[in-house]
């Protein structure tokens, strides 16, 4: 049998069936935080690893321009509320 590559903690976990696809329970310790992942094979192994935060450019690349014949009001500053006096 290989030895692992890595010098983690090798831990046995349970495989069983949701619905039609097949589940693993992961150790406590091996959690991920976020609800997704990225699954992909290397041969006979199964890599499971974070999904990558998105970072402020790819966010801001995304996004669509604003159209400037949409109806947007005149005055937004009428629907707030008057500023108070500050004392420093």
């Amino acid at each position: 049998m290989a030895q692992p590559i890595s010098t983690s903690v090798v831990r046995e976990a349970k495989l069983f069936r949701n619905n039609r696809s097949q589940a693993v329970r992961i150790p406590a310790e091996f959690e991920f935080s976020g609800s997704r992942v990225l699954i992909h094979k290397e041969g006979d192994k199964l890599i499971i690893e974070p999904e990558p935060r998105a970072n402020l450019v790819d966010i801001l690349k995304a996004l669509t321009p604003l159209d400037p014949d949409d109806d947007f009001p005149d005055n937004l500053d009428a629907t707030l509320l008057p500023l108070k006096d500050i004392d420093l």
